[in-house]
């Protein structure tokens, strides 16, 4: 997988493995597809009726690329992680490359305030973890984002202030590389195993079938 899809695949279990947990929470993880769909756009308010409904949510947190090509999904070579406090008006950007991403966050944000309707300062985190390689964005990305999520927004109380930095927050790649690629293969299993039991439950009503024909053969 590439990053964009690590990135859709990290998201989609955060939400499955947790978010389904917390009933209450109005978090919204915006694919990484959708928010460049939202960067590209001249208007953003075109996009309302294809994006999630933000009228309740507290918190988005958008993947940023830094693609300039709209022809290419995909593109890019970095990206970078903005979680926008809806409740707060503040647009939190982390970038393991810092400041490689600003311009990309900036223009994001400003489409997030005018989909919104409302007023959003970016606030650019320059002590947020960096990478230090060309290749473990994507990874930054998805661990910033697991511990935004589960660290801080869903531990909160209601109506308490959360401080957002994640200095000092030491990311291991490969370590995160080797987790992400054994959820996966434990989700492989479990498809193999449901698949297997689809195929075990299909054959018991055709072998009573058989059952019964053969008895009626023999009276």
């Amino acid at each position: 997988m590439n990053d964009c899809q690590s990135i859709a695949f990290w998201e989609e279990y955060l939400e499955r493995e947790y978010l389904t947990q917390y009933p209450n929470a109005h978090i919204v993880l915006l694919r990484p597809s959708m928010s460049f769909m939202l960067v590209q756009t001249p208007d953003p308010l075109t996009l309302k009726e294809a994006l999630p409904d933000f009228s309740r949510t507290s918190h988005i947190f958008l993947p940023i690329n830094d693609c300039r090509n709209p022809a290419i999904a995909e593109g890019g070579s970095h990206w970078s992680l903005l979680l926008v406090s809806v409740v707060d008006g503040v647009a939190f950007h982390y970038d393991s490359m810092h400041p490689s991403n600003a311009t990309s966050a900036a223009l994001t944000a400003e489409k997030m305030s005018t989909l919104l309707g409302k007023k959003l300062a970016l606030k650019d985190l320059e002590d947020s973890p960096q990478q230090e390689n060309s290749s473990d964005c994507g990874v930054f990305v998805c661990m910033l984002m697991k511990h935004l999520l589960l660290g801080k927004l869903l531990r909160a109380a209601r109506g308490e202030k959360i401080g957002m930095s994640m200095a000092n927050k030491q990311i291991d790649a490969n370590k995160v590389r080797k987790e992400m690629l054994g959820i996966i293969e434990s989700f492989r299993r479990e498809g193999e195993r449901r698949r297997r039991y689809a195929d075990l439950s299909s054959l018991i009503p055709r072998q009573s079938e058989i059952w019964v024909e053969a008895r009626l053969t023999s009276l």
